[in-house]
């Protein structure tokens, strides 16, 4: 699994990202709420508009780490029942 900002052994800093864990996790999300909502309200957004936003973006977060959850867990039993034939 890429992991991001670290040095590699000849010096440079390694920066790929792995997306698919990112956006399936939720301190992620919990992040992106937490650096939103106050941003929302310092531009002068009303606390009800700020918590709604919250909320969309929580709600799109679970739907995402879903979505990919569910296509690691099908990718996996894909593979499974591969090795099973390729043993025949």
């Amino acid at each position: 699994m890429p992991t991001t900002g670290l040095m590699t052994s000849k010096g440079r800093v390694n920066m790929k990202i792995d997306w698919r864990a990112k956006l399936s996790s939720r301190k992620f999300w919990a992040a992106l709420v937490g650096f939103v909502t106050p941003t929302l309200l310092a531009f002068g957004a009303t606390e009800n508009t700020a918590s709604q936003v919250a909320a969309i973006i929580m709600a799109g977060g679970a739907v995402i780490a879903y979505i990919l959850s569910e296509g690691m867990v099908d990718a996996v039993r894909s593979s499974d029942k591969d090795d099973k034939n390729d043993e025949t």
